[in-house]
């Protein structure tokens, strides 16, 4: 079964007309939709409104991908960094907590 390609005027009729009648199921079922796919569009189109609908289609920086993956590096290494300091400072604490019982 081939995949349907709904175009943005249609996606906006159906919510309309789905909208309009008694119940959702009717307008589905007569469209051939899936309750998911509608529910999805009416999500996006009450968010966006029609902007919702039009392709958005960006080709993604190839320097910005590796940015972003830098980025994501060094905040990991960063965290990593964050909890040896803690752990270390705790280990601190508690020699000195020792060392005034002597």
């Amino acid at each position: 079964m081939q995949k349907r390609i709904w175009k943005k005027e249609e996606k906006i009729a159906i919510i309309e007309e789905a909208e309009k009648a008694p119940t959702v199921t009717e307008v589905l079922r007569k469209y051939n939709v899936a309750q998911s796919i509608y529910y999805k569009w009416k999500r996006q189109f009450e968010a966006y409104g029609e902007s919702a609908f039009d392709n958005k289609y960006y080709r993604t920086d190839p320097e910005v991908r590796r940015l972003e993956s830098e980025n994501q590096r060094l905040k990991k290494l960063l965290v990593e960094k964050e909890l040896e300091i803690e752990l270390l400072e705790e280990c601190v604490k508690k020699r000195k907590q020792v060392a005034k019982k002597w």
